[in-house]
């Protein structure tokens, strides 16, 4: 049910794509202790986009989830901060994050809802 969007303006092989997206699946597992077969994550790269005047290194994050805790967005924050800086080298102060809290019946999966 966790979903993670992540889009940015710098560039990034086609190699390190994947690894970052495997990364950010568990990182997230780990984070809402669900299973990795319910995780989706889709990382945007080179896009055309400007922060604060500047196209500088910068991401924007989507983290959607059923039951989102909005007590820990801090915590989710910190850890999704971290983890961007850590594989993007991106200032965390270049760095917005929208939380989302999606209810059941409005997410769809398997020919159903939740």
């Amino acid at each position: 049910m966790p979903y993670l969007k992540i889009n940015t303006n710098i560039d990034i092989d086609k190699d390190n794509t994947v690894t970052i997206v495997n990364e950010a699946s568990a990182e997230i597992s780990k984070l809402f202790g669900k299973p990795e077969n319910y995780i989706m994550i889709e990382l945007n790269s080179s896009l055309n986009m400007s922060f604060a005047g500047t196209s500088d290194p910068l991401a924007y994050l989507e983290l959607k989830s059923i039951g989102l805790p909005t007590e820990a967005t801090a915590i989710l924050s910190a850890s999704l901060c971290s983890f961007i800086t850590s594989h993007l080298k991106i200032d965390p102060a270049r760095i917005y994050i929208e939380f989302a809290d999606a209810e059941r019946h409005l997410w769809g999966w398997n020919t159903s809802t939740f």
